[in-house]
């Protein structure tokens, strides 16, 4: 099934989910070491496309999922009160702070009024330049951002399992198995 129940999540949002959390996972990592390369190296230019190639690829995901799941059901929240706020209040930081990584970058990347290329297959115009140190500001905030975005996703994917495992809700297997589960 491709779209969610109230039961689970279907294909397309679990697609989503375990694609963006592989991308950011992957984005932060070549992030950290493109601050390590000289410009003599190799990557010095090759690694900062690539990142901006898969940085707005996962803009135009995210954007797209936001889109999914205003028009799909959302599976029922499991856990006490506390937890169903906790997880509201979670998720909805996890979208603040990708949105903030996403745009940071962006506005880093434009800041000298080029456009980005992605992947050389369309390039993504400069629409907001020439505010002052837009690229010093815009960088400090996405670094930060992107460290306390893995700080999150980190807490999030301890709470699954703590969830499947202690509380024994089916927390992970509603995003990873297919086939509709018992009702309990």
């Amino acid at each position: 099934m491709i779209r969610n129940t109230r039961q689970r999540y279907g294909l397309m949002s679990a697609a989503i989910h375990w694609l963006t959390a592989i991308t950011v996972i992957a984005l932060f990592a070549l992030g950290w070491w493109m601050l390590t390369l000289t410009y003599y190296d190799t990557w010095y230019r090759l690694g900062p496309w690539w990142h901006k190639s898969f940085g707005i690829s996962l803009l135009m995901l995210t954007l797209f999922r936001v889109f999914w799941m205003l028009i799909n059901p959302k599976p029922k929240a499991l856990g006490s009160q506390l937890e169903k706020a906790g997880a509201k209040l979670g998720h909805l930081l996890l979208y603040l702070l990708l949105f903030t990584v996403m745009i940071s970058g962006y506005l880093i990347s434009t800041a000298d009024g080029r456009s980005i290329s992605v992947f050389d297959w369309f390039s993504v115009p400069a629409l907001i330049t020439g505010i002052p140190y837009q690229e010093d500001i815009a960088g400090e905030v996405h670094w930060y951002a992107a460290c306390a975005l893995m700080i999150l996703a980190a807490g999030h994917a301890l709470m699954a399992l703590k969830h499947q495992f202690i509380d024994k809700h089916p927390t992970l297997t509603r995003m990873f198995t297919i086939n509709p589960e018992k009702k309990s």
